[in-house]
């Protein structure tokens, strides 16, 4: 099978893209081709994984009205026409956007030269751009229930992403001892992404003195732009070997295999890690994103009693040692990881290869 990927923009939708063709991959008979933009963090990351890579030129609309947006459309067109000139010289049986602005032209051009379709939506609010692909493609694979009232019923599977089925999969496992702190106790994981969170920073420091006397460990991923601040602070505090501080975690998954809970921003490949593990969470919600999606993401969550809220707005040091004592109640700690088992989905990539699958059936 060939299959033509496109998304890019952000990790959020080059990761599950990366995840479904390392999946794919095991198969030798299957192929690849991405398409992303010069520009963007695909343009580093893809090539990098050993995927052939392609670029067009495309830049998203302004939601005001201005003059660019007339420029946008006439950069859309051409990305159409160079999407095109890269379809026919690949072939693809099937093309497969994970969303960004350059999924645009490139699903588009796929549907209109009647090649199989499929947008992958990660968050429970859509962007603009899936929302109008939808009305082109053949399916749209949902990772939160509450995403299927934005789009085409008779379209729409839910298959949760496949990021989740990564972190699933057999593979190393690590001793937290490897990083200072006990295997015999509670841990809770603290990170705030790559780039790390300044609120969720801001709290930990002003909080961490406390946790001497409690039950349980932190480790705690500062992000690589705060590590060296972060660090600094805590030794000023003198703080005891009740927390490690990590600018940067490279084999996330299996740390989180060894963790009891996790706090968090509430981006979907995150949620999507946390719940294939079954993993309670205390969702912080960046409140800096598109269509306040992250809130949305972290409520489907909460209101299955897999997660809790603590919107940053609420964030301080007493707040989020509240939230992190719950870890010392076995009946509350158990009924969010059964909830949180009950929400994640590890067949995610299994899931949407079977749709990619039947899209290239004859008949279909």
């Amino acid at each position: 099978m060939k299959v033509l990927v496109s998304g890019g923009g952000t990790g959020g939708h080059i990761y599950p893209a990366l995840a479904l063709v390392r999946h794919l991959a095991e198969d030798d008979n299957n192929s690849f081709l991405y398409i992303g933009t010069e520009k963007g963090l695909e343009a580093t990351i893809v090539p990098k994984a050993g995927i052939p890579f392609k670029s067009v030129h495309i830049t998203g609309f302004r939601r005001k009205i201005s003059f660019e947006n007339v420029k946008t459309v006439l950069r859309f067109l051409k990305a159409v026409k160079k999407a095109k000139k890269y379809i026919k010289e690949f072939q693809p049986d099937v093309v497969v956007g994970t969303g960004g602005y350059v999924c645009g032209p490139v699903v588009y051009a796929a549907a209109k030269a009647n090649i199989p379709t499929l947008i992958h939506e990660q968050n429970s609010v859509p962007g603009l751009t899936n929302k109008f692909l939808s009305k082109y493609v053949d399916k749209v694979a949902i990772s939160f229930e509450d995403a299927a009232e934005y789009f085409p019923e008779n379209k729409t599977v839910l298959t949760g992403n496949p990021r989740a089925s990564e972190v699933t999969a057999p593979g190393d496992t690590v001793s937290l001892k490897d990083f200072g702190l006990s295997d015999d106790k509670q841990t809770i994981l603290i990170v705030g992404g790559s780039r790390g969170a300044k609120p969720i920073n801001e709290a930990v420091l002003e909080a961490v003195t406390s946790w001497e006397d409690k039950p349980y460990q932190v480790v705690y991923v500062t992000g690589e732009v705060h590590f060296d601040s972060i660090k600094s602070a805590l030794e000023n505090l003198k703080v005891g070997n009740h927390i490690v501080t990590l600018p940067y975690v490279e084999d996330m998954p299996s740390l989180l295999k060894k963790v009891d809970m996790v706090i968090a921003r509430a981006g979907a490949t995150s949620l999507a890690e946390i719940t294939a593990l079954g993993l309670p969470s205390i969702l912080v919600p960046s409140p800096y994103v598109t269509n306040n999606h992250q809130f949305k993401n972290a409520k489907s969550l909460v209101d299955k009693g897999a997660a809790i809220l603590l919107e940053e707005k609420e964030l301080n040091a007493a707040s989020l040692t509240e939230k992190m004592d719950i870890v010392q109640d076995p009946e509350k700690l158990g009924a969010m990881k059964n909830a949180s088992l009950n929400t994640g989905k590890p067949e995610a990539a299994d899931l949407l290869e079977k749709e990619l699958i039947s899209l290239t059936l004859p008949n279909n």
